[in-house]
């Protein structure tokens, strides 16, 4: 079979989960990863046939693909703001609104932030990708993590070498943790959405991914952010800033929380898909 062939294949087995092009855009992540060929050498190769080792696992790639698995599960890497990260089932696949958090993070301390060290706190750290990229693009700065899954930090350790980046790990729960350690920043991606929101998500996502840093009661949605704005309050140096990945659902009510506790200077921004996502705010 040829690439262009497997590629129609791609397109017909996987019609009933994927439309067309997410299909083909499937096939050439994998096909990339299993021949070795960039997304445009395959465009132009398609009459180039597929020894039968490499068939045989662009087969299996599929057949995983057909029961739901996210296919960056399947190769065991994500893309994140130009990085290459290592994913499995117990951390969250890198989404591109988070992108969008770290690229508002990186350009406040490029321009607000003295020049020199400052540090940084990152609240559940998953695959590593804030911290990680933080640190890559801010090399003076120090970064710490911390998750409550230690499986979740074995997967951001093995990030953060495969990067070259320095990063301080530490496995706690935010809702019971407490440091006298002071920073410029902190910034979190918690838990957020709903159990009554679950209807609205694909099934690879409800299967796959860990529900540890998905879900949270319909009864108390900001926990998590309620416990991590007064960890903010006592761990903040005098002007620091607090950056929240928040549900699109509850904007008004984070930055209504946030300014009941005394946060001043809050700022609510949408996401690319115009969508309310992130939060910024200064003690």
């Amino acid at each position: 079979m040829n690439i262009g062939a497997l590629e129609e294949h791609y397109k017909l087995e996987l019609l009933p989960l994927y439309e067309g092009d997410e299909a083909k855009a499937l096939f050439r992540l994998a096909a990339e990863q299993v021949l070795a060929l960039s997304s445009g050498k395959l465009m132009i190769q398609k009459d180039e046939e597929i020894s039968f080792v490499n068939l045989q696992k662009l087969l299996s790639i599929l057949n995983d693909l057909q029961i739901g698995k996210p296919i960056q599960h399947i190769l065991e890497e994500a893309h994140f703001y130009g990085l290459v990260f290592k994913v499995n089932e117990n951390v969250l696949i890198p989404r591109p609104e988070t992108e969008e958090l770290v690229e508002w993070m990186i350009s406040v301390c490029s321009s607000q932030l003295p020049v020199g060290e400052y540090k940084i706190l990152d609240i559940g750290t998953g695959s590593g990708c804030i911290p990680i990229t933080l640190k890559k693009h801010l090399p003076n700065a120090d970064v710490s993590t911390l998750d409550i899954s230690g499986k979740a930090i074995a997967v951001a350790k093995q990030n953060a070498s495969q990067i070259s980046v320095e990063i301080n790990f530490m496995e706690a729960d935010i809702l019971t943790y407490q440091s006298k350690e002071k920073f410029d920043m902190i910034v979190s991606n918690p838990p957020y959405i709903r159990d009554l929101e679950k209807m609205e998500m694909h099934d690879n996502v409800l299967q796959h991914e860990p529900h540890l840093a998905l879900f949270v009661s319909d009864e108390n949605p900001l926990i998590f952010y309620k416990a991590i704005a007064d960890f903010a309050l006592s761990n903040l140096k005098p002007n620091g800033q607090l950056f929240f990945e928040i549900n699109e659902y509850l904007g008004k009510e984070t930055v209504d929380m946030l300014s009941d506790k005394g946060f001043t200077n809050i700022e609510l921004r949408k996401d690319m898909q115009g969508k309310d996502r992130m939060v910024r705010a200064e003690v």
